[in-house]
């Protein structure tokens, strides 16, 4: 039996059962202190028995033959913002990804800047929070190289990441989409920001002009439209303080898989 199907087995249970009651973030249930006292343990359990089992062993890659023919977009499929509308319509020529926060060398990349750096391309399964999955073939720039590029300070813990994608219309701003993980998931060698799908410029649908691929976790982990990339102590002065925005409505910060 493979380590891939023992993860799968082993962690799949405890990860979607906290995630299929994040996903109705919006009932009472998840509001629940109970719940989300359960949801703490069980996110922690699946964080600490993946590491334990797999180590920085990868997530399974397919082959070209194995791409599904239908990949649903996850999340908003094509954001409202006039500023991603005007990148959009210059074919995100103008269009720049800011790395910042705790790193020594703070920068400003272009599209064309990103695609000419060494690049990674793996062929991985999706799988979503709502029970769907898709094979991709996803090419980008891997992040701890990037990462590395600019110089993480000591006290760097975690990486958050700022999209384009304002998901719901808040006074507070805290609509817009944002994901994060820890420098174990950001060094992975699987952990990419992927700008091609499939042999192709990322289609709106899918994130373009980048998105993030950590392929050991849940489809929501998967940050599309990203602006920025911003590294933090910690998690807790970011909107709702819990690291992304669906689990500052209660879904796991940990989405291993």
């Amino acid at each position: 039996m493979s380590r891939i199907i023992t993860r799968r087995r082993f962690l799949i249970g405890a990860t979607m059962t906290a995630s299929a009651l994040g996903l109705a973030g919006c009932d009472a249930l998840v509001e629940n202190d109970r719940t989300k006292s359960v949801l703490k343990i069980a996110e922690g359990f699946s964080m600490k028995t993946q590491r334990f089992l797999l180590g920085d062993a990868p997530a399974r890659e397919f082959t070209e033959a194995d791409i599904s023919p239908t990949f649903r977009a996850n999340g908003t499929s094509m954001p409202d913002s006039a500023r991603y509308i005007d990148w959009m319509n210059q074919r995100f020529s103008s269009w720049k990804l800011e790395v910042g926060g705790l790193v020594d060398r703070p920068m400003q990349l272009s599209l064309a800047e990103l695609k000419a750096l060494p690049a990674r391309t793996q062929i991985t399964r999706h799988d979503c929070v709502e029970g769907w999955s898709a094979i991709g073939k996803w090419t980008g720039v891997p992040l701890g190289a990037l990462l590395q590029a600019a110089g993480l300070k000591s006290e760097a813990r975690f990486i958050v990441f700022h999209c384009a994608d304002e998901y719901e219309k808040t006074l507070d701003g805290s609509g817009w989409y944002y994901e994060s993980i820890d420098l174990v998931d950001a060094f992975h060698p699987q952990t990419i920001l992927a700008h091609s799908m499939n042999g192709r410029d990322l289609e709106v649908a899918h994130g373009a002009p980048l998105r993030l691929r950590v392929e050991r976790q849940l489809g929501y982990k998967q940050a599309k439209y990203l602006t920025g990339i911003e590294a933090v102590a910690d998690l807790s002065q970011l909107y709702g303080g819990n690291g992304g925005f669906w689990e500052d409505r209660g879904y796991e910060w940990y989405a291993g898989i």
